[in-house]
């Protein structure tokens, strides 16, 4: 699939001041292995659907092309590329990827202080993405983290490691948070963030309307809990984009949302 390099327009509700509405909450997860197929569903979601998140398999395939494709039509475009590795690497990518117009790019906290104020200084630039530093993968459980090494049983060992791994970010500077559902409220109460979405961003993958299956997913709740619990945002994937009716599917997510508010 050709895709041109148009204008880019900014909309970036994560930096409005009026309260998010359901259409602001909802990221849907484009992980496709080609343009092609990304842009079909795009297609099929028009009105239901302000944000998509572009990830590695989708990036890797097509790069910033699709970032400004997605950008150009006016959608808004978080880019989980997870960066991870010295300081002076994740801010040369951080500065690259920039130049696409996504308003999100996630890093990963576990790089440490150092990587993360490398990363926030180079998101210091004009019209830069807001980053956000992953804590624990929503695949991850406490036997798979003392699997690798993280044997703190503190309160927890998964969410230990998590508001470990938070407050680590939001000293270096960064702008949010991902999280899982299961950890939103002892992650806001910890950082000190207000109860109903005030503040850094907290945003919320592992979503799964009631009765749907978790997959891989380890850490899972609904659209409506994840709200309730004081998400920012939601990253829903299957439950959309291998629905029969994908349209149909995020608009009973986005009534979810608006329940859980």
């Amino acid at each position: 699939m050709d895709i041109a390099t148009p204008p880019l327009v900014h909309l970036d509700a994560t930096k409005r001041s009026k309260p998010l509405e359901p259409l602001d909450r909802l990221i849907v997860a484009l992980d496709f292995a080609s343009a092609a197929a990304a842009m079909e569903l795009v297609d099929q979601l028009q009105g239901n659907c302000r944000w998509f998140k572009v990830g590695m398999e989708l990036y890797y395939a097509a790069g910033n092309a699709v970032v400004e494709h997605l950008r150009a039509r006016g959608f808004e475009v978080f880019l989980d590329l997870k960066l991870h590795d010295i300081p002076n690497t994740v801010a040369g990518a951080v500065r690259t990827v920039a130049r696409a117009g996504a308003s999100l790019l996630t890093v990963h906290a576990g790089g440490g202080d150092a990587m993360l104020r490398a990363a926030v200084e180079a998101a210091s630039a004009p019209d830069s993405p807001r980053l956000l530093a992953v804590t624990v993968l929503t695949s991850m459980d406490a036997e798979q983290l003392s699997g690798v090494g993280v044997c703190d049983s503190a309160g927890g060992l998964v969410g230990a490691q998590v508001l470990r791994l938070a407050k680590l970010a939001q000293a270096a500077g960064i702008d949010g948070l991902v999280c899982s559902a299961d950890e939103v409220g002892a992650v806001r109460e910890a950082m000190g963030l207000g109860p109903n979405g005030e503040g850094p961003l907290l945003v919320v993958p592992g979503i799964r309307p009631a009765g749907a299956e978790a997959a891989d997913q380890r850490r899972v709740a609904t659209p409506a809990q994840a709200i309730a619990w004081g998400a920012s945002m939601l990253v829903v994937g299957r439950p959309i984009t291998q629905a029969v009716d994908p349209a149909r599917a995020a608009a009973a997510i986005l009534k979810e949302i608006a329940q859980g508010a």
